[in-house]
């Protein structure tokens, strides 16, 4: 029996030691993914420490029918969604409040210009480009995206963690590259271009 099923069988008797073994194996993978969809460190966090705790109180039910690597993932994209629909609904009702820091008019959250703290110094303004237009992106376009491009995730895996095909994956790989495409030529034409020609 592997560490992870090991570590989740104690998890799930109430062992915090068990947890924090979990933690320092899957913590940066899941906050590299949880950054990946809210372009904020502080949101990014918020969602890594929901996803432990949603471990922490859910392990008891894993019925190791995947492996543990998929479960955490499958939290942590699930997570990180919730997170992003929340932060929208806030934003259409017109909770103001929660966007200003106290007493200020400087604005609480990560603009676009967001820079992923692994990027570096070299790629960064491609990187600020490219997290502008993933936003644009639907929902399973972006967790294929990301969870296969900027995790290194094998397609069989994601389409695991997606609770999909491996070919409906890749469809939605190649959908999500041709619609960044077309925003990066929209706005940025010689960088579309790059773009394409690496993402063949």
């Amino acid at each position: 029996m592997s560490k992870e099923n090991n570590w989740i069988k104690s998890i799930a008797k109430g062992d915090e030691y068990a947890l924090e073994k979990l933690y320092n194996e899957y913590s940066s993978k899941i906050y590299n993914t949880a950054i990946g969809y809210t372009k904020s460190v502080e949101d990014a966090e918020e969602v890594l420490q929901d996803v432990f705790v949603t471990i922490f109180s859910t392990a008891s039910k894993f019925r190791f029918d995947a492996k543990v690597s998929t479960w955490i993932y499958r939290i942590a994209v699930n997570k990180s969604l919730d997170f992003l629909r929340k932060k929208s609904s806030q934003k259409r009702q017109g909770i103001f409040t929660s966007i200003f820091k106290s007493g200020t008019t400087e604005i609480l959250h990560e603009s676009v210009d967001f820079v992923h703290p692994g990027v570096k110094l070299e790629n960064q303004e491609n990187a600020k480009l490219l997290f502008s237009v993933i936003d644009g992106l639907a929902e399973n376009q972006k967790t294929a995206f990301i969870l296969t491009q900027m995790e290194g995730l094998p397609q069989n895996e994601v389409a695991e963690i997606m609770k999909i095909s491996r070919k409906a994956v890749e469809s939605l790989l190649q959908r999500a590259k041709s619609n960044l495409r077309v925003a990066l030529e929209k706005y940025y034409p010689e960088r579309g271009k790059h773009f394409k020609n690496t993402t063949k």
